[in-house]
């Protein structure tokens, strides 16, 4: 098929701490699904180095159809090749049919995606190099793909409330799964254009098809097509806000992989030109570019930890991240995000946390309370928004959850910005 659609999911962490306790080096490398003889056949799978600009070797072969993977749920490995009714036993291979949409969870060391042209989720045990498929939840619930390709996953990340999140290139489908334990795949519905876009729709094949998504450090998503538009998209209300077109790429040049790398640039690939890599600058959209070291690839898709930094500018103009999915607690039970905060609110994510009623606490360096709210525990990787008032001073603010003993079960401190 012509490859005009993938592209990367990647993103980039915080912003520099005053305290640097909880302060994780941002990843300096992004996963990369590339071809293997300069052709399109996106079905192998390396890791670039985004300080050098160098392809490793490949880590997968994902076109083995004899490769036996495993169950997501059972965690067995099958026993009979995986088959689809277009496909027959071809499905059976890790990456079959190409993969345009993947996105790295970090705290689980896990690498998320899905085949082209095949509805199935799966990932890779990085730890292990097994392969697993979810077969008891449909992905899209559309396993036969339009001529059209509109209903092709494309775009697929890892957001700041470590959720994964994908997207059909029609925009007509955004996808939530969970990365606990227990995963769970929810349709989210149709993503809607802000009135602003005006002729430049996220539904258009012309202009808005293809590309990934990364995700920034307040809760957002951000499309890059590969025509090369660049779309803002709110998780909540699902409306995408067009905010302009990259500039200072060849003519002819898909976007079909970013990453964002530890100076908050983000790295963009090509499916369809040469292997020749570029940065984007997310607040110009102006492209530069960026040297590769050895041999170029062909690249459908790219991904790593990252979360685009939204905030103010870091002190001394540098920037130093916190990985998305590292945990402010030593049990890894609770995480806080974004932090530095902005916005003047954050979200307290439970993860495997005992069910019951809890205090979330955050009181100012004078040790003065500014939020209490009661949170009531019944669920895996439940969620729950903070809100600070507006008046908020900036600074540093201390947050500690207690048990309906009123026993701390986690405190960190954050910083407002």
């Amino acid at each position: 098929m012509r490859k005009s659609l993938p592209f990367v999911s990647l993103a980039l962490g915080a912003v520099l701490l005053t305290t640097h306790s909880n302060a994780q080096q941002a990843d300096r490398f992004a996963y990369a699904v590339t071809d293997i003889q300069q052709g399109p056949n996106w079905n192998f799978l390396r890791k670039l180095n985004l300080q050098t600009g160098e392809y490793s070797q490949v880590l997968l072969s994902g076109n083995d159809a004899a490769a036996m993977a495993f169950d997501a749920t059972s965690k067995k490995q099958f026993t009979e090749p995986v088959t689809d009714q277009l496909y027959g036993t071809a499905a059976n291979a890790a990456f079959a049919t190409g993969v345009a949409a993947m996105a790295y969870d970090k705290k689980n060391n896990r690498l998320y995606y899905t085949p082209m042209m095949i509805d199935q989720l799966r990932y890779i045990d990085l730890k292990t190099m097994k392969v697993f498929y979810v077969t008891d939840q449909v992905f899209t619930g559309k396993p036969q793909k339009s001529s059209d390709q509109g209903n092709i996953v494309t775009r697929m990340v890892i957001a700041s409330d470590g959720n994964g999140y994908a997207m059909t290139n029609d925009g007509r489908q955004l996808i939530q799964f969970s990365t606990g334990k227990k995963l769970a795949i929810t349709d989210l519905g149709s993503v809607v254009d802000d009135q602003a876009n005006k002729t430049v729709s996220i539904h258009s094949s012309c202009s808005s098809y293809g590309g990934d998504m990364i995700a920034d450090d307040n809760g957002n998503l951000y499309v890059l097509s590969a025509r090369n538009n660049v779309f803002k998209i709110n998780i909540e209300s699902k409306v995408a806000t067009h905010i302009g077109t990259i500039t200072g790429l060849p003519a002819g040049y898909t976007v079909n992989a970013a990453a964002v790398n530890d100076d908050n640039k983000i790295v963009v690939a090509s499916a369809t030109l040469g292997g020749s890599l570029f940065t984007v600058d997310a607040k110009t959209l102006t492209a530069a570019p960026y040297t590769i070291v050895g041999a170029g690839w062909q690249t459908s898709d790219m991904a790593n930890s990252n979360l685009l930094v939204s905030g103010a500018k870091a002190k001394g103009g540098t920037i130093e991240m916190i990985s998305r999915n590292e945990t402010n607690s030593g049990d890894g039970k609770i995480n806080i995000y974004p932090n530095p905060v902005v916005n003047n609110q954050f979200a307290i994510q439970f993860n495997q946390l005992q069910a019951g009623a809890y205090t979330v606490q955050v009181t100012d360096v004078m040790g003065r309370q500014v939020v209490q709210q009661a949170v009531n525990i019944s669920g895996e990787n439940q969620t729950q928004t903070i809100k600070l008032s507006a008046a908020s001073a900036k600074g540093v603010y201390l947050v500690k959850v207690t048990d309906q003993g009123s026993k701390a079960v986690y405190s960190t401190k954050v910083v407002v910005q």
